[in-house]
Parts: C-alpha cells; sequence; structure tokens
C-alpha cells in the first residue's frame, strides 16, 4: 500500500541529523516533529517566531497561544523561546536553517518547487515560502505523488507559478523516495506493495531507478 502521511513523515524524519535546526512547512511536513529519533536533538524552527516546538499536543491539553505557521497548536521543549517575524526571517535569510521540509504541488525534474499558489483561487499570500526556498541548505518535499485526478505532480516542468529554481534535493512521496539529480528523479527507494513500473507510469518527468533501490523501511 502507498505511505499515508504519517508515514511519509516518519520517512522524512530519518533524514534528521543531531544538531539540526530545522523548518517544518504548512500541512504534512509538520507531522515531522512526532517521529524525531529518541536520542537526538533537533531543534524545529517555526517562521512566527519560535525555536525549540515540540511535538502535537495531547488532545484536551492543547493551548490556543501556542501554534505553528500553519495555526495548528503546538508544544514547547525546555529552552524553547519565542521572538519576532523580523528574527525569525532573518535566521532564515543568513542561512542558520540546515534542513527546510515543505509540502508542494509540482516539482520538475531539475528541482524547481511549484507550492504556493493556484491560479484563480485565493491565497493569503507567498507566507515564508520564498524565503526558504531561497536561503536553505537542504529542502526535502513531502507530497502525494499524483493529484486527485491522477496525474504526475512530479513532472518535466512545473506549470503553476514557481517558488523557486533548483532547490529540491530530495522528494518523498506516498509511492517512494527520490533524489534530484542532474538526470532527473532518481528512486532510491519503493512503498510496500508499490511496484518499480507503477512508479514510472506515475511519474511524468524524467526518472531513473538506482542500482540499490530498496524499500522503503518505516
Amino acid at each position: 500500500m502507498p505511505l499515508d502521511k504519517n508515514q511519509i513523515a516518519k520517512r522524512i524524519a530519518q533524514e534528521l541529523q543531531d544538531g539540526f535546526y530545522v523548518n517544518l512547512g504548512i500541512g504534512i511536513p509538520t507531522l515531522v516533529a512526532n517521529y524525531i529519533p529518541e536520542g537526538m536533538e533537533v531543534v524545529l524552527q517555526s517562521e512566527n517566531g519560535l525555536l525549540g516546538m515540540g511535538p502535537f499536543p495531547i488532545e484536551g491539553e492543547e493551548d490556543a497561544d501556542l501554534i505553528n505557521a500553519g495555526k495548528q497548536t503546538i508544544t514547547t521543549l525546555p529552552g524553547s523561546s519565542f521572538f519576532d517575524s523580523a528574527m525569525s526571517f532573518g535566521m532564515i535569510r543568513a542561512g542558520k536553517v540546515n534542513l527546510t521540509v515543505l509540502g508542494a504541488m509540482e516539482v520538475a525534474d531539475n528541482g524547481d518547487i511549484a507550492n504556493w499558489k493556484v491560479p484563480g483561487k485565493m491565497v493569503k499570500g507567498m507566507g515564508g515560502a520564498m524565503d526558504l526556498v531561497a536561503s536553505a541548505k537542504n529542502i526535502i518535499v513531502a507530497m502525494q505523488h499524483t493529484d486527485k485526478a491522477g496525474n504526475s505532480k512530479l513532472l518535466p516542468s512545473c506549470s503553476l507559478p514557481i517558488t523557486g529554481l533548483r532547490c529540491v534535493k530530495k522528494i518523498v512521496t506516498d509511492l517512494g523516495v527520490f533524489n534530484v539529480t542532474d538526470n532527473g528523479f532518481e528512486c532510491i527507494e519503493y512503498a510496500q506493495g508499490t511496484t518499480i513500473e507503477e512508479i514510472k507510469q506515475k511519474t511524468a518527468g524524467r526518472l531513473c531507478i538506482s542500482a540499490d533501490v530498496k524499500e522503503i523501511a518505516v
């Protein structure tokens, strides 16, 4: 079966390293906070002004004053700190964030990403996406492999307004894990119950299969 949203987040958590400062985007990326490996020290940064974000609160213990950039209630860890948006974006623009995890509507096989606007639909704004993709040292995208109509979201080029150019390094979808290389998407892992043939059929962009491809372990 394809991965569910929590399994995608759990697989991305395997990319974390001790001492990392990490920004989690809206949607699936926020779930990564629940799967930080035991014993690993990772500082989660939220662009609305928080360092030291913890996992989601237990139902009934939510604090409406503690929210992430997606307006979800969160917890804080010992040593966490609060600050204004100017300080937050100063951290991002100065390259202090080691890893950014974002959702996306489309990713091109050269690493371009479109994740903030669908023409004709109302949006509040691009949020911090432009700053994050321009400044982060490493960007991983968490997304569904296809849209609701079954069309590939891994494309030769993005058709939606671009957020950032040639910035995505890795993608984790419900079907597999893909590095972005000079030769396009490289499938390095596949979901249990998914076949390489299915991945090929559902990937519109350039695709190669790693010689060491293996099943995702989550």
